[in-house]
């Protein structure tokens, strides 16, 4: 079972930041250090076909402490928080079963959200509906798509990027399906996934300049580390998949392509990654005012964690 010292026991630890932070390697030394199983908390870190572009665990990591749902959703599935929050009630039974302190991380907010707060139980979209919505799109684009849903559901609209083409297409099928707004839904959360525990919580908040030097330096390496030829493979991925999010994927496309060059490449990449960092701190900073923050370069997480133990 999880050591018990000091006042406090946690029933689990909850270990946020944005990408490039150090925080798959903050949760795995706590998890040496507590006998815990680290439990992927990253939407893009849950697709097979990705394992370098997403830098998910190595099989090293996987030897020093058990990683759950790594790698475990085929790219073409649509995968959303509703199914993360089945699996991810899962991966803690099953942590429970094995003795382990289950530890969270990632830097998907929403997924801290189901994990906390609960989410809508949206029911499950038929096929029939999925297949006419993505006709839809292709026939008028996303931008007409976004209109159309604003006459329907003004509310949900005008949440949404009229350019975004997964968000405004499963606003969409929502609507279509069920008849109500997926602002409505998502108004009316299930049960939080770690409901009545007691959560240690953490924010993983390195430099600005650390954590871009970090994100460009990552970058470089993972094209070389087969991550070209991950982006490669995955030419056939429909864009209105949440797959086809994955940081980097298009420019490395391109490049792989001859369209780009590297350096071409690398710069678009690492320039949207940089971007997607900054709305993470921001959901963060907005989200999860409670967690305990703290610099990587400078405290250690084990320290943190006895010291609120004592």
């Amino acid at each position: 079972m999880p050591p018990k010292k000091g006042k406090e026991v946690f029933d689990a630890v909850l270990i946020a930041g944005p990408t490039a932070s150090g925080k798959s390697a903050a949760a795995l030394a706590l998890a040496e250090h507590l006998n815990g199983a680290v439990i992927n908390a990253d939407s893009m870190q849950v697709y097979a076909e990705a394992p370098v572009l997403t830098a998910q665990p190595n099989a090293d990591a996987k030897d020093r402490a058990p990683h759950l749902l790594y790698g475990h959703v085929p790219a073409r599935e649509l995968y959303s928080v509703g199914r993360y929050g089945e699996d991810a009630r899962a991966a803690l039974a099953k942590a429970k079963t094995m003795g382990k302190l289950p530890i969270f991380v990632g830097g998907t907010g929403m997924y801290f959200t189901a994990l906390e707060e609960g989410l809508a139980a949206i029911p499950p979209i038929p096929a029939e509906v999925r297949t006419a919505a993505r006709a839809l799109l292709a026939d008028i684009g996303v931008g007409e798509l976004h209109a159309r849903l604003a006459a329907r559901d003004a509310q949900t609209a005008a949440a949404l990027r009229p350019s975004d083409p997964q968000r405004v297409l499963r606003a969409w099928e929502v609507l279509e399906a069920t008849g109500r707004p997926l602002i409505a839904w998502q108004r009316s959360p299930a049960a939080p996934i770690l409901a009545g525990m007691t959560l240690a919580r953490f924010v993983l908040d390195p430099p600005r300049p650390h954590l871009r030097a970090a994100i460009a330096a990552r970058f470089e390496a993972l094209v070389d580390a087969g991550g070209l030829d991950e982006a490669q493979a995955l030419e056939w991925l429909d864009p209105t998949l949440p797959a086809a999010k994955l940081l980097g994927l298009r420019p490395l496309q391109a490049l792989a392509r001859g369209e780009l060059s590297r350096e071409q490449a690398l710069t678009e990449a690492i320039t949207a990654t940089r971007q997607f960092a900054k709305r993470q701190m921001t959901w963060f900073r907005g989200r999860m005012s409670h967690y305990r923050w703290f610099d990587p370069m400078k405290s250690n997480i084990i320290a943190i964690f006895d010291e609120i133990k004592a």
